[in-house]
């Protein structure tokens, strides 16, 4: 059998569910995402492709999922410190309701705030005061994770379209690899420093790749008469 072990590429299914009431809260199967009423349109579904040990998925998941064979189905049960972290009491926060009436909010529990930049969710308000709890939702809940690993992905061309598929959160990506340089196919100019660290990473763990050039899409326009 082929096991997997850190920084191979793997291509995987999974499905995030709350081990305590089994509500799922990540999925990369669409039928799955739209029985659970977390759908997003915006979302790229079906299976990804990762590099164990590059925190693509959780740590702990990546750590279980390391000498695991592919093909296979596997159920793995996660921890809070494995997660998303336990719940941490300074996060918790007492603030003055009027500075979100001044902005045009009216807290009320259950609802999800920006404050200065940090997401929160109000969990309740009384006495000009409204307590906001900014840890991540997930933090301290023990997560139940339910992981096919498809295949072993050693194909270069794969390797690099499925990094950057991952990393900035696209639908498709074509990539031309010819004598160690990769030519990656983007919509639009990427900031220089994106750039640059796509492209230190894409050469550290792809060791075929020597250089990489990000190549901006003309758009065709369409011939009239």
């Amino acid at each position: 059998m082929v096991t997997v072990k850190k920084e191979d590429f793997v291509e995987i299914e999974y499905t995030g569910k709350i081990k305590e009431d089994g509500t799922v809260f990540d999925t990369t199967s669409e039928k799955t995402a739209k029985e659970n009423n977390i759908y997003n349109q915006n979302m790229r579904y079906g299976s990804v492709i990762v590099c164990l040990g590059e925190g693509h998925i959780l740590k702990g998941l990546e750590k279980a999922l390391e000498g695991k064979d592919i093909d296979k189905d596997y159920m793995i049960e996660l921890a809070p410190d494995e997660g998303f972290g336990k719940k941490d009491p300074k996060m918790i926060q007492l603030i003055q309701t009027s500075k979100f009436k001044k902005q045009g909010i009216q807290p009320m529990p259950g609802l999800q705030i920006n404050v200065d930049g940090m997401l929160g969710v109000v969990k309740t308000v009384s006495g000009g005061r409204t307590l906001v709890d900014f840890n991540n939702p997930l933090a301290g809940r023990d997560l139940v994770y339910t992981v096919k690993i498809k295949r072993k992905v050693d194909d270069t061309k794969e390797k690099v379209e499925g990094y950057i598929k991952l990393i900035l959160g696209l639908k498709d990506v074509n990539a031309e690899i010819k004598e160690g340089k990769a030519a990656i196919k983007v919509k639009k100019e990427l900031p220089e420093d994106i750039q640059n660290e796509l492209t230190e990473n894409i050469k550290r763990l792809i060791k075929s790749i020597k250089s990489v050039d990000f190549i901006v899409e003309k758009e065709e326009k369409e011939k009239k008469g």
